[in-house]
């Protein structure tokens, strides 16, 4: 398969996004980046059109193109119906102008081709012996058919799209011509490349219009309505079978859009629910114009298909009709190298995601599977990684978290804007005498202390340090600090139990000051014998009271 889609891994944010909305989960993550899975990939374009960071580019074939425009031959394109839905007031003609301009030979509708392609199918209904048909002309579906559901291939009609039919008819008319398609589909680039010879090469919208605003060509507004051009409905929900006869006896004809739809369309026809019916698939909602190109940048799906019903005719175009054989192609199984894995290797992943029973398999989707059991498996194929799981990681942080926070031995309190308590862990509620967290959530904080601190630093913005605070009602001492986090509108306090500390603090300044008084007594009685004998003992009293009083001092510092 070509490599239509590419990854600009700088840009890749792993929000999982693209598996999300990708109808196959052909996409795996590896290094916390996405990487698109060639052999399962339907090229439907959707993790382009939803991909927040652009990181999904669809390969660029300007150059291509003007290596073609250099060669020297006639290079003609093919432009897709939808370009009206696109270059809105912008008619065939002056498409053709512009593009002449870049050095393009011709321009020619594609609905052209869609007018064979709607004959051939209308001529298998009636000549041959069909149950089912499945309409070939969305290379998205083919592919879906190809890789996901080979069992139903024997259904889909062997016809090749309108871009080959068209591309086949202009190299059969214009001797030495090289083809271009241009449109808003990702698959027609790996369509032409696959089937070679007949598609010379594929450009989107959005590269065309890249090159005409590089070469400063202005499209002119100006439509011209052609009665002879029903074909042009095909981009649209419904489109093919507007173009047919519908008369073929006992069938019924049924439109289908978007990948979810068709694969249970697919399925239905496999079991056998579905019969004697021609069934028309676009992978895309609302058909071509709701194609990758068109819906990154065109969003208003319902004023694209008034836009192309309008400038749809009533009639045909005329053109010549190839014999069947001409028409034909064939579609091979495209094997997918993932196997399934058995039920015990599921089981132990499962079991590693911490589902242990059904009831513990949230299949929220927010890793992009749609449960857990199917992310299970494509962890084992490689697809996933187990970190992908949102509440398996919530609850891994909140665990880790939850082992910190409650064997910290400070206690910690958490309160929001309004004090209500939001956390509060096993060293606080030891200090305050709670019996369970629970007692408290969600309570206001005046039930278990006294709010003032709280309320101040959260008005005042200003933090308070290993402050020092008696709680009279535990006849506890703790250093208090209190912080206010602003972005998250929480008040978080800390405090240290040093009841410990303060009453042996205590003790040892009671002890001091008995101390101290024993030594005001010595002091005293000593000074009572010095001054009787003052007379004998002269300088020497002087000094001795001296020394006591430093002795008494000394006591007091302890």
């Amino acid at each position: 398969m070509a490599n239509c889609l590419t990854l600009k891994k700088s840009n890749c944010k792993n929000c999982y996004k693209c598996i999300r909305h990708c109808p196959v989960k052909a996409i795996r993550f590896s290094g916390n980046q996405a990487h698109i899975i060639g052999n399962e990939c339907i090229l439907c374009g959707q993790c382009f059109v939803v991909c927040p960071q652009n990181a999904k580019e669809i390969v660029d074939e300007t150059e291509k193109v003007r290596v073609l425009l250099q060669s020297g031959d006639p290079v003609v394109v093919s432009l897709a119906p939808s370009f009206i839905a696109n270059y809105e007031g912008v008619g065939i003609e002056s498409m053709r102008k512009a593009l002449q301009k870049l050095g393009f030979y011709d321009v020619e509708e594609t609905a052209l081709g869609a007018t064979v392609v709607k004959t051939e199918y209308e001529r298998m209904l009636r000549e041959e012996d069909r149950d089912v048909l499945i309409s070939s002309c969305c290379h998205s579906i083919n592919l879906l058919i190809q890789k996901h559901f080979p069992a139903a291939l024997e259904y889909l009609a062997d016809v090749v799209s309108p871009m080959q039919a068209h591309c086949k008819d202009i190299k059969s008319r214009i001797p030495g011509a090289k083809t271009v398609f241009i449109g808003p589909c990702v698959a027609k680039k790996d369509e032409a490349e696959h089937y070679e010879g007949i598609v010379d090469a594929v450009l989107t919208f959005e590269e065309l219009t890249k090159w005409l605003e590089e070469e400063n060509v202005v499209l002119e507004q100006e439509v011209q309505y052609d009665p002879r051009s029903k074909a042009r409905l095909f981009p649209t929900t419904g489109g093919i079978l507007k173009t047919m006869a519908q008369n073929a006896e006992g069938f019924s004809y049924l439109a289908i859009d978007g990948v979810e739809n068709c694969i249970a369309a697919l399925q239905d026809i496999i079991d056998g629910k579905i019969h004697k019916s021609f069934v028309e698939m676009s992978a895309c909602v609302g058909s071509c114009v709701g194609g990758p190109v068109m819906e990154k940048y065109h969003h208003s799906s319902i004023r694209n298909y008034i836009t192309v019903q309008n400038f749809a005719g009533k009639e045909d175009f005329e053109v010549s009709q190839p014999k069947a054989v001409a028409l034909k192609k064939n579609f091979e199984y495209i094997e997918r190298k993932a196997q399934m894995p058995s039920e015990t290797e599921i089981s132990n992943i499962l079991r590693q995601m911490g589902k242990f029973k059904p009831s513990q398999e949230l299949n929220c989707g927010s890793c992009g599977y749609n449960t857990c059991r199917e992310k299970a498996i494509a962890i084992i194929q490689g697809k996933a990684e187990i970190s992908m799981c949102l509440p398996y990681l919530k609850e891994k942080a909140e665990n880790f978290s939850d082992v910190i926070v409650n064997n910290t031995p400070n206690g910690l309190i958490v309160l929001n804007d309004k004090l209500e308590v939001q956390q509060i862990n096993t060293a606080a509620r030891q200090i305050m005498n709670i019996r369970s967290a629970n007692d408290i959530l969600g309570d206001q904080v005046v039930r278990i202390l006294d709010p003032t601190v709280f309320m101040q630093v959260k008005d005042h913005g200003l933090d308070v340090k290993d402050q020092l605070v008696y709680l009279a009602e535990y006849k506890r001492y703790v250093e208090q600090t209190i912080v206010y986090d602003a972005d998250s509108h929480l008040i978080i306090g800390i405090m240290r139990d040093v009841t410990k500390e303060q009453s042996e603090r205590e003790k040892k300044e009671k002890i001091s000051r008995r101390t101290v008084e024993v030594a005001d007594k010595v002091v005293d009685k000593q000074m009572r014998i010095v001054q009787e004998i003052a007379s004998l003992l002269g300088e020497t009293a002087a000094e001795t009271k001296i020394a006591l009083a430093k002795l008494k001092e000394s006591i007091a510092d302890e």
